[in-house]
């Protein structure tokens, strides 16, 4: 499903260059649950944003289901991106002038699909089919973060990537989001890559990845 093969990338900080990743390769398979774990610093947003292509490498190649990713173009890159995979952040990014539905169909605008009843149909699988047409400021963090996974899989993608899905959340919250992201993905096999801190929340997946200094040590 993704196979990285001995990715580098640098970020140039005044004077300094900082490698964050340093010759780093790894193989997920298909409908897998993956963390990436590690320290402040060590890579692992870094490392998912470019398994993502949302940050190319300067060295080293990224091959999902086939196709090297880093070999398209922009907008190639960014239209199988959108038909790919689905994206949850830890700050929910959602937009603050559009209900919980015009949130979620955000994905599938861009996609040029029409897919209401889906995303009705996700929404009310996360508990917010009465909440479908609030504003982000009239639901909880919970909430909002609901929204952000009914948007990620409301283009039914192969792949999921969560950046700290659970961050902005107490532990309670928290374990509940987690909990229905793996059910929904364990639903139609989507592969799920999860970058967390939480060493607890990681050991619930199929594989934990510590990252290091730029490099895999687990």
């Amino acid at each position: 499903m993704i196979i990285a093969k001995d990715l580098h990338r640098s970020y140039s900080i005044g004077k300094k260059n900082v490698e964050v990743l340093h010759g780093l390769s790894l193989h997920i398979h298909k409908g897998e649950k993956v963390f990436l774990c590690g320290p402040s610093g060590s890579g692992k947003t870094t490392l998912m944003y470019t398994l993502a292509g949302l940050e190319q490498p300067q060295v080293g190649s990224v091959t999902i289901n086939g196709t090297n990713i880093y070999s398209l173009n922009l907008s190639k890159r960014a239209r199988f991106r959108n038909q790919t995979m689905g994206f949850i952040f830890q700050n929910y990014m959602l937009m603050p002038e559009l209900t919980a539905l015009e949130n979620a169909s955000l994905a599938t605008a861009i996609a040029g699909k029409e897919a209401t009843e889906r995303i009705k149909y996700l929404l009310a699988r996360v508990g917010l089919a009465d909440r479908m047409d609030h504003l982000p400021n009239e639901l909880s963090g919970g909430e909002q973060q609901r929204v952000a996974i009914a948007r990620a899989l409301a283009h039914n993608p192969a792949i999921i990537f969560a950046d700290e899905p659970t961050g902005n959340l107490d532990s309670r919250n928290g374990r509940q989001i987690l909990d229905l992201i793996f059910e929904l993905a364990e639903e139609d096999g989507k592969t799920l890559v999860t970058v967390t801190h939480d060493a607890e929340i990681a050991a619930l997946g199929d594989r934990v990845l510590t990252i290091r200094d730029g490099v895999v040590t687990g």
